[in-house]
């Protein structure tokens, strides 16, 4: 990049790369060119010599659903299980710096190509949840990506969908005595809503907040209605988890015999305000609503793999014509936050099977740049690259991955980025004119010493308190039983 201060007006910035695909899978790659930008923005993208780097530009990634946790998983012992099994184990991560466990996410999906990301936040301690929304917003603005922080809420089903006695009647005697012992305090989404508005004063270009009723099954109709009425006044997103696993779906049906969609309907919650993660278990009925009420969905290949949930039904979005862009729910396929491979796992398994063609390369990258984003900042002209456009862009080492092609094709086929890019491939991310990513190492952060940080408080409060786990497996067996029973059916439960 290079820089040309302007004697009366601020200073443009330029790219010069070998490609442009600016429409990927609409239009073929456009030649060389130099991309100026001017306070965030592209001003002009303008034929130019080729370089021979076999560089090309396209618009950045927005990742459309994740819960920025610096530390990994795997890494404290939460492994992959079925979703109702392993939210518990999530209880094992060691608390540290809310700074150190955003930010070291973030610096990783810029690394990953990804721009723009919704944060859906899990707090580590709820009674701090302005410092810790202040943290998030200072890693953002330190890494240079846009965040949405979708500020949790839930009020009900702490333990799991539906009665929580005959869930205690299922737990180990044990773990029985220890949970209908604690005292709990049922959160007033008034309460709630302040909270937000007080978040909102760390708002920034690089930080922008949304509420976030955490799922369907844990936040009350009355509470939805609150919210949704506040997004109604306020003009602010609304994200969420919904209808994720098969024992979701199950709990709707039984909890909302006349459909659940269509009763967040008349509570006024769907909108194009509304995202939505998942949606692996929706029906065409309820897609067809959505899409009439502009909700945006947020598809999690990799996520729903890995935690046994099953897989969108993608092909009722498309005939629906629900918007919906992709998420690594960080859950990426290797906990690398590869947002390119996330993109071919997606295509691969929607694509469509035998000669039936259900998925065109054009709409996966729509989905990756602009339906994505949309579900963080709304409209905001961004996932594209044009003159006008957020200079929100990344390139890529199109030559180092395509040495073997022997025909010569026009550059940068969308069929060689689908089946061929890694984020070893990146070479640059530029978030509003600012270089973030260089050489494919985050350069805004130093990413290695936060990480080493992080993992030093890590295993220092797990060296003082590691976990109990004969509690964790007690809880496990707890949920194996209520599930299995149907108890979130309204169900008995039946002896073990």
């Amino acid at each position: 990049m290079s820089t040309d201060a302007g004697s009366s007006e601020a200073a443009a910035t330029y790219l010069d790369v070998d490609a442009v695909l600016a429409r990927p899978g609409e239009a073929p790659a456009g030649p060389a060119a130099r991309i100026a930008m001017r306070e965030g923005r592209i001003v002009a993208i303008e034929p130019a010599a080729a370089r021979g780097g076999g560089d090309v530009a396209l618009a950045a990634f927005a990742n459309a659903h994740d819960h920025g946790r610096g530390l990994r998983t795997l890494a404290f012992g939460a492994f992959d299980d079925a979703l109702e099994a392993w939210i518990p184990t999530l209880g094992r991560e060691p608390r540290v710096s809310p700074y150190h466990r955003a930010v070291v996410a973030f610096a990783r999906m810029a690394e990953g190509g990804i721009a723009v990301a919704n944060h859906s936040h899990g707090y580590q301690d709820e009674s701090a949840a302005l410092q810790e929304a202040e943290a998030v917003a200072r890693a953002a603005a330190d890494v240079g990506i846009r965040v949405a922080f979708a500020a949790p809420f839930r009020d009900r089903n702490f333990l799991a969908y539906g009665d929580e006695p005959t869930f205690l009647a299922a737990a180990p005697p044990a773990l029985r005595a220890r949970l209908g012992k604690a005292p709990r305090e049922i959160p007033d989404v008034r309460d709630y809503l302040r909270q937000v508005d007080a978040i909102a004063s760390f708002e920034s270009p690089w930080f922008h907040v949304q509420y976030c009723p955490v799922g369907a099954q844990w936040a009350s109709d009355a509470a939805l209605a609150a919210i949704a009425e506040a997004s109604a006044l306020s003009g602010r997103r609304i994200h969420m988890h919904l209808l994720e696993t098969r024992y979701q779906r199950e709990w709707a049906d039984h909890a909302y015999p006349s459909g659940m969609i269509a009763a967040f309907d008349r509570l006024g919650l769907l909108s194009p305000r509304l995202s939505v993660a998942h949606g692996v278990y929706l029906r065409r009925d309820e897609c067809e609503l959505l899409a009439e009420r502009g909700v945006t969905v947020s598809v999690n290949t990799v996520s729903n793999l890995r935690l046994r949930s099953g897989t969108a039904p993608v092909a009722d979005f498309l005939a629906a014509g629900v918007r919906f862009g992709l998420g690594l729910d960080a859950h990426a396929l290797e906990d690398d936050d590869d947002f390119f491979r996330e993109m071919r796992l997606f295509w691969l398994n929607q694509r469509g099977l035998g000669l039936e063609d259900s998925l065109e390369p054009a709409r996966v990258f729509r989905a990756a740049q602009i339906d994505g984003r949309f579900a963080v900042l709304g409209d905001d002209g961004g996932g594209r690259l044009g003159p006008g456009a957020p200079a929100d862009i990344l390139t890529i080492d199109y030559a180092g991955f395509t040495r073997d092609i022997l025909t010569p094709a026009a550059p940068a086929h969308v069929a060689h980025l689908l089946q061929r890019a890694t984020r070893r491939s990146l070479k640059r991310l530029i978030v509003a004119g600012r270089p973030v990513v260089e050489d494919g190492r985050c350069v805004s952060v130093d990413l290695p010493a936060l990480e080493a940080e992080l993992y030093a408080q890590a295993r220092t409060v797990w060296r003082a308190a590691p976990p109990d786990d004969a509690a964790g497996a007690e809880m496990r067996k707890a949920v194996r039983n209520y599930y299995g029973c149907g108890c979130h059916m309204g169900r008995p439960l039946s002896a073990s």
